[in-house]
């Protein structure tokens, strides 16, 4: 066995090469691509690995390379940036493994000796740009959820995400679609547990004309609308026995009846489910069915909760703060070392969802640029001194004017205005799920002004 080990890190060709000497497979060893590809012409080797990252030729075209010479020599791509980007670009470049840096030598000599004996030559080979800048994460959970993304980038099997709530399944079933053959078409999500079954199963399939009271015309369902696309069922353990077995009949045979409906309709919808219950439990008690249970279970990924991946807390924390800043229109704020430290040791219940919460209201309610220890509500496993002490916001606009003024900066009212009523208006509407007319009530306005704002001050 031959492997060919392309990385410009002189330290990784030598404990590649040092490894693979151990286990008696022979190495060849190239500073850059380009070396690599020269040598192609005397030489074949049974594996290639090689860094994403080098000068001159990156490792994900001499993928492309190799594999329009030869679709059957195996490539393994390592990589210190393990993002979702380089991992689905390396599957649909044709990839057999993504190894994110660091990684456990034992494995990557296991992966080696598994690709010199199976190489696929079917993975898919089209592209799919774009990113999605809010799946972040290098531990190593986060680096599964990303391989399972790209190695399904060119299907378009049924999928279920589980894990706890907050942790991003249905930004999971976004990266799924976006890098899809179905990519192009819609993307429909829909939460089950939030409306009743007796709408749900209207919402889902549409409803004929005088289906029931209420009825004045004709419903196009999300299953209609995901059409070619796809459609996120989130909370599926909570549906009705009805409506699973309504949708066992669409996932076995790719039809269903609209609500008062005579004519069978047709459709062409990947579904993506996902959930924070264990079926396997609810289909021992019966309360799911086991046949929609594996029919949605085709393929699994498993989303892990933040506390079991804290080495992206920081990343994420930076990622928010900055997101949150230009949602508000403010300077992004930034966490002292010992903030900082205070949200990574946070076990974070609510998971991602309540670290965005946090760097949203940090960014409300910090006075100043830098985040201290202070600032930091205690629901958010800070002591919350300073916000008590500083919860005198008229206090805080006072410093905040005096400060401007004495900058030389005039007609304040210009600049603090737009910016209250911004902050206002999306505080009540994150309040109300979105809701503008109870909005509009919480804010003291009528829904037509809250609408007028809303466009004056660019928020939809």
């Amino acid at each position: 066995m031959q492997v060919w080990i392309a990385d410009d890190d002189q330290s990784i060709r030598w404990v590649l090469e040092q490894a693979c000497d151990h286990e008696g497979i022979g190495t060849r060893c190239f500073a850059d691509a380009t070396s690599l590809l020269g040598a192609l012409a005397d030489d074949r080797p049974d594996v290639v690995v090689t860094d994403i990252r080098m000068p001159g030729v990156d490792g994900l075209d001499l993928l492309h390379r190799l594999h329009g010479s030869d679709a059957t020599l195996p490539v393994i791509v390592i990589t210190a940036y393990s993002d979702l980007d380089s991992a689905v670009a390396a599957y649909q470049g044709g990839a057999f493994e993504y190894l994110p840096k660091p990684f456990d030598i034992d494995h990557a000599v296991d992966l080696i000796r598994r690709a010199a004996e199976q190489c696929d030559d079917e993975l898919p080979q089209s592209g799919v740009g774009g990113g999605f800048p809010g799946l972040i994460g290098r531990a190593p959970a986060m680096q599964e959820v990303f391989r399972s993304i790209g190695r399904l980038s060119g299907s378009s099997m049924t999928v279920l995400i589980t894990g706890e709530s907050g942790t991003g399944k249905e930004l999971v079933a976004q990266a799924l679609h976006q890098h899809s053959p179905r990519a192009a078409r819609p993307f429909v999500a829909l939460n089950t547990s939030a409306i009743t079954a007796e709408l749900l199963e209207s919402e889902l399939f549409g409803h004929e004309r005088g289906a029931f009271t209420g009825a004045d015309s004709r419903r196009i369902g999300r299953f209609e609308q995901a059409d070619g696309g796809t459609l996120f069922l989130d909370e599926i353990g909570d549906m009705s026995p009805a409506l699973q077995t309504r949708l066992l009949r669409v996932l076995a045979e790719g039809e269903f009846y609209r609500v008062g409906g005579q004519v069978p309709i047709r459709v062409d919808t990947r579904v993506l489910a996902a959930t924070n219950q264990h079926l396997p439990r609810k289909v021992e008690r019966g309360e799911f069915r086991e046949d929609l249970f594996h029919r949605l279970n085709v393929i699994h990924v498993e989303m892990p909760p933040l506390r079991k991946r804290r080495e992206d807390i920081p990343l994420l924390l930076d990622h928010y703060l900055r997101r949150a800043a230009a949602e508000i229109g403010v300077t992004q704020k930034q966490l002292d070392e010992t903030s900082r430290a205070k949200l990574c040791e946070f076990d974070w219940p609510g998971n991602v969802r309540q670290l965005v919460n946090a760097c949203r209201r940090l960014t409300l309610t910090a006075p100043g640029r830098e985040v201290q220890v202070g600032d930091i509500p205690a629901e958010f496993g800070g002591s919350g001194e300073r916000e008590l002490v500083d919860d005198n916001w008229p206090a805080q606009l006072a410093r905040w004017a005096d400060a401007e003024l004495s900058a030389g900066k005039s007609e304040l009212l210009k600049e603090a205005m737009p910016q209250l009523e911004r902050t206002l208006i999306r505080v009540a509407l994150d309040r109300v799920h979105g809701r503008r007319q109870e909005a509009a009530k919480l804010l003291g306005w009528g829904r037509n002004t809250l609408t007028r704002k809303i466009r004056e001050l660019g928020l939809d």
